[in-house]
């Protein structure tokens, strides 16, 4: 570890977590998941703000823990149900594993979340930040939960130059994030240095004018704080063409379940059939035939639908049409706009479901 070390400078750590403190009492966000210390809440609401918004995560938060109050209530609900409230939030690898997690909190800890940071890992979908936000928050203990924000803050605070500590994962980065929460109260100190990270300590155009530890600032001492952390090189993400068919038989929509493995796999979708078309497709006739349906069909005015995944985009041609029989198959659902969800409906095929002129809020 260098001079500048927050967790060598006992000092300057408990300096920077009284700061912090104190502005973290005045500014904070008045958020829902921030007024419990409730462990399960907690773990819901880090799970869901996983590469995900703030703002877009506040109502799911609430309504999810309206449908499953408790650990055993999610426990005990269905995959389906489980993915119909998650539905829209995307990522939903993370409710799965949420779900697996609930069963074995239930199982193996009489459905109380363990403090033990270590004991917390053992639970599906628990990771090392997640563990070391519900054992910090939830139980005010001083382990360190780091995301992005806060390694931003702590690699500016120590003028970290090395990109590979600068990195979340690196374990300089915690042992300093771990020796400011041990200076105060950690479950005010975990929370404020995401804060700061989300709203003055931010990626470009840091607010250092409004930080509150700008005098313990390293990076802000020397004018690094531009170029810490060091940017990251884009990678050119890979792109995919469908059609979608949006099928109706007696005025329900037609809904099919994705394979279990790959991208959005078990959720409900209208059927979407890769295409190597640049241009929209004349018809997607074969798409119809391969799928083993029978009926009209009529391309949608409008662009293709684009949707950004984390790692890869998909254009997707919307085509609308009605069935002449009914369609079978346990992967075929029927849904009538307005009534509940079969299961977990991903942004994409909301999208593609409102280019027809169908709501699925």
């Amino acid at each position: 570890m260098s001079a500048a070390d927050l967790a060598r400078e006992p000092s300057r750590a408990r300096d920077v977590a009284r700061r912090l403190a104190r502005w973290f009492a005045r500014h904070a966000r008045d958020l829902p998941f921030r007024r419990t210390q409730d462990p399960y809440a907690i773990w819901v609401s880090e799970i869901m703000l996983q590469q995900t918004r703030v703002e877009t995560v506040l109502g799911y938060f609430e309504r999810f823990l309206a449908r499953f109050p408790t650990v055993e209530a999610l426990a005990a609900a269905s995959e389906d149900d489980v993915l119909a409230a998650w539905s829209g939030l995307g990522y939903y690898r993370r409710a799965r594993l949420l779900h697996r997690g609930a069963k074995a909190v239930v199982e193996r800890f009489g459905g109380v979340l363990p403090a033990d940071p270590e004991r917390l890992r053992e639970i599906s979908g628990i990771g090392p930040y997640t563990a070391g936000a519900v054992a910090s928050i939830a139980y005010d203990l001083p382990v360190p939960a780091v995301d992005g924000n806060v390694a931003r803050v702590v690699a500016r605070l120590d003028a970290i130059s090395d990109p590979a500590e600068q990195q979340a994962g690196h374990p300089g980065i915690a042992r300093r994030a771990e020796a400011v929460l041990a200076a105060g109260r950690p479950r005010v100190l975990t929370q404020a240095l995401m804060e700061l990270g989300a709203l003055v300590c931010t990626p470009k155009a840091p607010s250092c004018d409004l930080c509150p530890v700008a005098s313990a600032c390293r990076a802000g001492a020397r004018d690094l704080q531009a170029a810490i952390p060091a940017p990251r090189k884009k990678v050119a993400q890979p792109e995919a063409r469908f059609v979608a068919l949006v099928l109706s038989w007696r005025n329900a929509v037609v809904l099919t379940r994705r394979p279990a493995t790959g991208l959005l796999a078990g959720l409900w979708c209208p059927p979407l059939v890769p295409t190597r078309a640049v241009r929209r497709p004349r018809s997607p006739r074969t798409a119809m035939e391969r799928l083993g349906f029978d009926g009209t069909i009529e391309p949608l005015p409008g662009p293709w639908v684009r949707h950004v995944f984390t790692h890869r985009i998909w254009h997707v041609a919307p085509f609308r049409g009605t069935l002449r029989t009914r369609p079978g198959g346990e992967d075929v659902t029927l849904w009538r706009p307005g009534s509940p969800l079969p299961g977990g409906l991903p942004r994409i095929a909301r999208k593609v479901l409102e280019a027809a002129g169908i709501s699925a809020n």
